[in-house]
């Protein structure tokens, strides 16, 4: 058994998820969550929203709002759109925990009491029209290096390069189009150049990574600068120590910030558990992390945060860990591409967006997530369309997977109303069934790989062979031995497939082995309420049993009901 932390990217707390959102960091994570619970392994899935910085101020000022409220208010409609997901968080929390400003803090303090974080001063830009500091995501302009006329103003995204705002050829305030001013401030570094040779040996000893964020990290190793981790804003972790003690318009970056919730998110989930130490299972020597983003996180996951994990351990000799201690850094970015709708990014504010919440109103969670798993942005960009959702849920979920389970049991509770005893299998029962059981391997290995699409292909295929067994095999013309003989496998093959299937469509799984005889399995997200300091949220929690990753053998003589229909056709919209 391995101790795995599976940590997911936090949103930010000012808007509900859109398709976009749940493509790149949701799903995939859940997926690979849930198959290593079904392998034995020790699975720690973290997240939460990410409550402080610019964004969360900008969106409160448009509500009237404030910023508590604000982030209150949102940290709410999220968890639900994640937990109606099936999202299977053993903790979903949130960055305003007393927990996470202490987690912050600490590895502050030993960071920078191990020479890794250093005062300095940096210009930074100013909103002409608001007086407000706008961060560097809040700037946009053209590249000077490749010229892409929308990069940010930390890095870009077309060339990899790390970027300040200064940088930026015709400069540009995103929230509204003004050309912003700027004006020399003091800030705390983290000094990357010191740390870039420990990240690159780290870089150099990691395996498996997707081409596309090796490469990305790599380029980021190549000029490494020094990061501003403070900002001049009121709204986030205040600085403990040194001159931005007590100074309410300097707090840490959010991204600095929000990064550390990974760490301060199983330290929530231990005290939860009332296993103040249990934690230290998936952050020490022997455990293994994966972290899941978007590929605009990139940088931060392969470079910001492994350095920040670097210098509170410290680096040299003399240096002193935080009281946390020697803290794993990440085994694997698995970084995915972004869904966009007609070749555009899904943006709020320029219409271009299907909210989770609407289309779980006509789509059922199961299909959303097996549309993202088959097509999302794996590797690369794709491209959303209710036309595509209808053809994959209804031409492969509901007409191949749907229409075999419904097919085996409709005929089994027809003829006994519970799963007959056979007399052997025959050679294309046996052929079926060994061909299913090599399945195991196979899926297993891709999913471990991230490798969701071929996966859930491999899978399909197997829903595939099996209706085309039926269909050769003809059982309901066959005498009742050899009807027993051809459904017996059919209905093995189901299960075998349902529990492939099952940390892809965690809400079926279950229907679908019920029509079986056998247990139901895997389970789904819970909520708690939590209360602190007078303010009182929900977390989605487990615990989660998910089965094995195993044949789960049919019982002769289990009680087989009269199926319905599953899965629900999808109706694009302007269809009906």
């Amino acid at each position: 058994m391995t101790h795995i932390l599976v940590a997911v990217a936090w949103p930010y707390a000012n808007g509900p998820r859109h398709i976009g959102h749940i493509a790149g960091f949701a799903v995939p994570s859940d997926i690979f969550a849930r198959y290593q619970r079904m392998r034995g392994n020790d699975v720690l899935m973290v997240s939460g929203t990410d409550e402080h910085g610019t964004p969360i101020l900008v969106q409160a000022e448009k509500e009237g709002m404030s910023p508590e409220d604000l982030s209150l208010k949102y940290h709410e409609v999220i968890t639900e759109d994640l937990k109606d997901l099936g999202m299977s968080y053993d903790i979903f929390t949130r960055t305003r925990t007393l927990t996470h400003k202490e987690a912050v803090q600490e590895l502050f303090r030993s960071a920078l009491r191990n020479g890794y974080v250093y005062l300095a001063e940096q210009k930074v830009a100013i909103s002409p029209s608001t007086g407000r500091t706008l961060p560097d995501r809040y700037i946009e302009g053209t590249c000077p290096f490749c010229g892409a006329r929308d990069a940010r103003g930390d890095q870009c995204d077309e060339c990899g390069k790390e970027l300040d705002p200064t940088d930026l050829l015709d400069p540009k305030s995103k929230i509204d189009g003004s050309t912003p001013v700027f004006t020399s401030k003091e800030h705390y570094f983290l000094d990357l150049p010191a740390l870039a040779p420990f990240l690159e040996k780290w870089l150099k000893s990691r395996q498996g990574w997707r081409g596309p964020v090796m490469a990305f990290a790599k380029a980021l190793l190549k000029d490494p600068r020094p990061r501003a981790i403070t900002r001049d804003i009121d709204w986030g972790v205040p600085v403990p120590e040194g001159p931005f003690a007590g100074d309410p318009s300097k707090r840490f970056y959010v991204w600095f910030d929000a990064l550390v919730g990974y760490l301060s998110s199983s330290l929530e989930w231990s005290r939860r558990a009332g296993e103040e130490e249990a934690w230290e299972k998936w952050w020490k020597e022997g455990a293994e992390s994966y972290y899941f983003m978007g590929k605009d996180n990139i940088a931060f996951h392969t470079e910001i945060w492994p350095a920040i994990l670097l210098a509170s351990n410290g680096v040299k000799e003399g240096d002193r860990p935080s009281r946390f201690g020697a803290l794993s850094l990440p085994s694997k970015v698995v970084a995915s591409g972004f869904m966009t709708m007609k070749g555009a990014k899904f943006s709020s504010s320029r219409g271009v967006v299907v909210y989770l919440r609407d289309l779980l109103k006509t789509c059922q969670p199961d299909a959303i997530r097996y549309f993202i798993a088959s097509c999302g942005p794996e590797k690369e960009d794709s491209d959303f369309s209710f036309e595509e959702l209808a053809r994959k849920v209804n031409g492969e979920l509901v007409a191949s997977w749907g229409n075999l389970v419904n097919r085996v049991c409709s005929l089994i509770h027809k003829n006994w109303g519970e799963i007959p005893d056979p007399e052997g299998l025959g050679p294309r029962g046996e052929d079926l069934l060994s061909s299913t059981l090599e399945g195991f391997g196979e899926v297993g290995e891709l999913i471990g790989e991230n490798r969701l699409h071929e996966a859930l292909s491999k899978i399909m295929r197997l829903a595939g062979q099996a209706n085309r067994y039926l269909s050769d095999t003809e059982p309901w013309k066959k005498g009742e031995e050899e009807k027993k003989k051809i459904l017996f496998a059919a209905a093995q093959a189901v299960s075998d497939i349902n529990v492939m299937l099952s940390p892809f469509l965690p809400f079926s799984s279950p229907r679908i082995f019920s029509l079986l005889g056998l247990p139901s399995s895997p389970s789904l997200p819970n909520i708690r309420t939590v209360r602190e300091e007078g303010e009182e949220w929900s977390e989605i929690c487990g615990p989660y049993e998910c089965g094995s990753w195993a044949r789960r053998e049919i019982e002769i003589g289990a009680k087989v009901p009269k199926p319905c229909p599953v899965f629900k056709k999808f109706e694009a919209p302007g269809e009906a």
